[in-house]
């Protein structure tokens, strides 16, 4: 199978699946808030270099890395608008385990993620539509599609950034529940959403394997230009070895379980995309890990005062 017939596969999703999958990743958010305080944005604010790092490499230079790869490679349509989505979704909390993991700067990566999660509201579909009509054959589908920007606020605003308030309401107003529920929650979630994602490619099986190498090459290279532009970057701006490490998880580890949510809500599950969005959430997890194990061997130097 080549990538010319990718987009002509329908995928299996019921629409109880993709209900569920709404309510999994805003409870993974709600989690994720439980462990933010406003304290945590006046640190950022204190430290402003990673911050802004962190959102430049995130929102600004890993979609422009996406497109370029999409102009020297000219995938299928789909699969195109798939790498564009994933790149412009928000950092996945996955990022804050894998930090820490790796000895970078955890309190850090949090603080990003709480940001660029509420952030998205305006970046997310902004830079989809942005960089999607700055390539022909996606900008042809997204008009075949009608899709405007507000569809996808209106889906950032109720999943992503309405449950990331609550979680930070609820934290701040019930201090100790918090701590006492912030992690079995976050570990609940994250094997709901596992489960969730097992089943989608069991479901689909065949399609997935007649069709992961259309995604395999394109996503490793996206993902690993973004890992590693987030850490040189960060280096670049004077930033600490902990604080590159924060700062190239952010940029490299996406939220794409909120990709396919977009992609089958707005999208119809248009089996390009699909397969890209569904294989970023396990190549991702792979280098990640991959990174964070080598990283975790390595003791960040502590810069002198």
């Amino acid at each position: 199978m080549d990538a010319a017939t990718v987009d002509q596969i329908q995928l299996n999703f019921s629409p109880a699946s993709l209900g569920a999958l709404n309510v999994i990743i805003a409870i993974i958010l709600f989690g994720v808030a439980l462990d933010l305080r406003v304290s945590d944005f006046r640190a950022v604010l204190r430290k402003p270099q990673g911050f802004a790092a962190g959102m430049i490499c995130q929102f600004l230079l890993l979609p422009a890395l996406a497109w370029a790869c999409i102009l020297l490679m000219r995938p299928d349509p789909g699969v195109a608008l798939g790498l564009l989505l994933v790149a412009s979704c928000p950092g996945g909390n996955v990022s804050n385990f894998l930090t820490a993991m790796a000895r970078g700067n955890a309190a850090l990566s949090v603080s990003m993620s709480g940001v660029s999660t509420l952030a998205s509201i305006i970046m997310t579909p902004a830079n989809f539509v942005f960089w999607a009509r700055r390539y022909e054959p996606t900008e042809a589908l997204l008009q075949t599609l009608s899709l405007s920007p507000s569809d996808i606020f209106m889906t950032v605003l109720l999943i992503l950034v309405i449950p990331t308030l609550c979680g930070m309401g609820a934290a701040a107003r019930f201090p100790e529940l918090a701590a006492r529920i912030q992690r079995p929650m976050h570990m609940l979630s994250m094997v709901f959403l596992g489960l969730f994602i097992l089943g989608g490619l069991l479901g689909n099986w065949q399609a997935f394997i007649n069709h992961v190498g259309v995604a395999f090459g394109i996503v490793a290279i996206v993902n690993a230009l973004g890992l590693t532009a987030g850490y040189t970057l960060a280096r670049l701006a004077g930033l600490d070895e902990a604080d590159g490490r924060a700062v190239a998880f952010e940029t490299g580890i996406q939220n794409s379980g909120f990709g396919l949510l977009i992609c089958f809500n707005h999208f119809a599950g248009l089996g390009g995309m699909a397969i890209i969005v569904a294989w970023w959430g396990v190549w991702h997890l792979i280098s990640g890990w991959g990174l964070a194990t080598l990283w975790k061997r390595r003791i960040p130097r502590v810069p002198e005062r």
